[in-house]
Formats: C-alpha cells, structure tokens, sequence
C-alpha cells in the first residue's frame, strides 16, 4: 500500500478536490475505494460490499453507503437497481452477503429503486446517493 500511496512524489490519498477560478483548493470527495464506514468501531470498504451485491444474479447496480445507526453509530445500507424481470428480498440480499464476507460487512438495511444517480461520464454518484438515501430503513 506504501509504494501506491507514495508514487511519483506524491502522496495518493484517495481525496478528491477541484480548483475554483482563484487558485483554492477545495474537497469534493473520496475516491469510492477510499471511502469508509465504521458500524461499531469496525472498518468496511462499500466497494467491499459492492463487489459482493454484485454477485448476486437479481442485482444490475447498487451504492453501499453509510447511515446513521442507532445500535452502531454507522449503519451499511446497499442501495440496489435490480436487472429487469428480477426480485429478491431485502433479507434475502442481506443474508446472502452475509454468507460471503465477515458479518459485521453485511448491509443492514436496503433499497431497491429504479435508478442510481449518475455524474456526467456514468459512475453512480455517491454524494446524491447519499443526500437522497441517507436514512436507515
């Protein structure tokens, strides 16, 4: 990880940030990668848990996010579009994540929507993931 992060005289820290018109730097976001969540102390990458969503034959997108968790502090919520003519049951997901990597990775709560907000060039943007799914339940 040393080597990636220090490359090039640089160090990589996965922020993300843009100039404005006066030279000021400004922070916009993370790197999905980079991003975090800590449910009850521990550690979970959503492009961890993404990865694993995936897997699952009913699911065509999904955004993990962080949600306010009253047991935990932070909750994961996996927000899913399902490809067409598919159902699954949020529990169902739930317990098949849960199956594949640690069980305090698996999301606690999910959503199934039509669509994922998308930036400019097509990758789910996560900040409006956030700003419209942000909630537990």
């Amino acid at each position: 990880m040393t080597r990636f992060t220090f490359r090039e005289g640089w160090h990589h820290t996965g922020d993300m940030g843009c100039l404005d018109e006066e030279g000021f730097l400004w922070f916009v976001g993370r790197r999905a990668e980079k991003e975090l969540i800590k449910p009850g102390g521990e550690n979970v990458y959503p492009v961890e848990v993404e990865k694993v969503v995936l897997q699952h034959p009913s699911i065509h997108e999904v955004a993990v996010i962080g949600v306010p968790d009253a047991r935990f502090g932070e909750g994961i919520k996996a927000v899913c579009v399902l490809k067409p003519n598919m159902k699954i049951s949020e529990q169902e997901l739930i317990d098949f994540v849960g199956a594949r990597i640690a069980r305090f990775k698996k999301p606690g709560y999910v959503s199934f929507v039509d669509l994922l907000p998308k930036k400019e060039g097509g990758s789910i943007d996560r900040q409006k993931v956030k700003a419209i799914y942000g909630y537990a339940s």
